[in-house]
């Protein structure tokens, strides 16, 4: 296993594999185990209807009972636009199909929405948890505007069997403050129902690019938003992997004066590796008591190569997996299932260690 691992990561094998991370010790961490539910959540708020799902969800796929957690999520036809997403594989028009795909390529959840899984919750919420994203941004205004709005009902969610719900926050944007009110009365009434949450903490904001450089997947913002959205009781956050660095920074630059830093965070809790980068998201969710995972990205040309650095690179900074879906289901289902497996196999391989 560890032999395909290497030659998906080429050139950076030895670097991505070898690293040792000087940061934030991964003795620092609550890193993901067999017994996560009980170590973390049972010692929470949670009530056992939401310590069941967890405990559902980590014991389900190819992952179960490694702590580590692979999900498929198909919110695009929405997000992206129906026939921008499915249109190198319109099989997916069809919502069964994405179900099938989560199935077979044994993923431990699906994320999808409320239409989507509510069409066929009778025949598949009970033999793979489903996880309803509750809120979108919707493409067809015109002009084009970016807040993520309610679609769905957490009651609706639980009505037709989901096991969890998903939300996304555009932390930075104008909306910001409305969306983070809004998820967190539905993810407290998710867990009063016995679901459990999922939060993107996501940024969005067109001042977070600066001089050509874009800081929307800057580790110190990022981290920031996965500390917001913890806070708010989700029981994982889905981040993007960090590219770079140093997001206040370039927006204190100047007559510029933007939230409070530290230099620390740059000197001492973080390097430019990707690993330490990661790493300190990981560190900003509760030093990883509350699972980070990272996003699978678009798809593109080397889909394979980069869905595997990406597991690679989230298992070693101590996250707990990884939530990839255009990289999945823009490709033949054979294909799809073969992707999916190949980022699990990161997760199951002994030889990939926490850094």
């Amino acid at each position: 296993m560890i032999e395909s691992i290497r030659e998906y990561l080429g050139t950076e094998a030895d670097d991505l594999l070898g690293h040792k991370c000087t940061t934030i010790s991964k003795q620092m961490l609550t890193l993901p185990s067999p017994n996560v539910v009980d170590d973390v959540f049972a010692v929470s708020d949670r009530n056992n209807r939401v310590l069941g799902n967890l405990q559902w969800l980590f014991n389900n796929g190819r992952l179960g009972g490694s702590g580590y957690v692979s999900i498929l999520p198909v919110d695009q036809g929405i997000e992206h636009a129906a026939g921008a997403s499915f249109a190198a594989n319109p099989a997916y028009f069809d919502p069964e199909n994405i179900v099938k795909l989560a199935l077979e390529g044994g993923c431990n959840a699906v994320a999808s929405t409320y239409g989507v899984l509510g069409s066929v919750a009778r025949k598949y919420a009970h033999k793979i948890p489903f996880v309803v994203k509750i809120n979108h941004n919707e493409l067809l205004t015109y002009p084009n505007s970016y807040d993520q709005i309610m679609f769905a009902d957490v009651k609706q969610c639980f009505e037709m069997g989901a096991a969890g719900i998903g939300a996304t926050i555009y932390f930075g944007s104008e909306q910001s403050d409305r969306q983070l009110q809004e998820v967190s009365e539905a993810f407290q009434y998710a867990h009063e129902l016995g679901m459990f949450t999922i939060l993107w903490c996501y940024l969005r904001n067109d001042a977070f690019k600066v001089d050509g450089t874009d800081y929307h997947t800057a580790a110190d913002l990022t981290g920031q938003a996965n500390h917001l959205g913890v806070t708010i009781e989700a029981d994982i956050v889905k981040q993007k992997l960090p590219t770079v660095n140093g997001g206040y920074k370039a927006l204190n630059a100047g007559d510029s004066s933007y939230g409070k830093r530290d230099e620390r965070i740059y000197t001492e809790l973080a390097t430019d590796h990707p690993i330490d980068l990661t790493r300190y998201q990981v560190a900003n969710s509760y030093m990883g008591r509350i699972g980070l995972i990272n996003s699978g990205g678009a798809s593109g040309k080397n889909d394979f190569a980069d869905a595997v650095r990406t597991a690679v690179i989230n298992k070693r900074a101590g996250g707990m997996g990884l939530i990839s879906g255009r990289k999945a289901f823009q490709r033949p289902l054979e294909e799809g299932v073969k992707l999916l497996h190949a980022i699990q196999d990161v997760y199951l391989c002994d030889d990939v260690t926490v850094s």
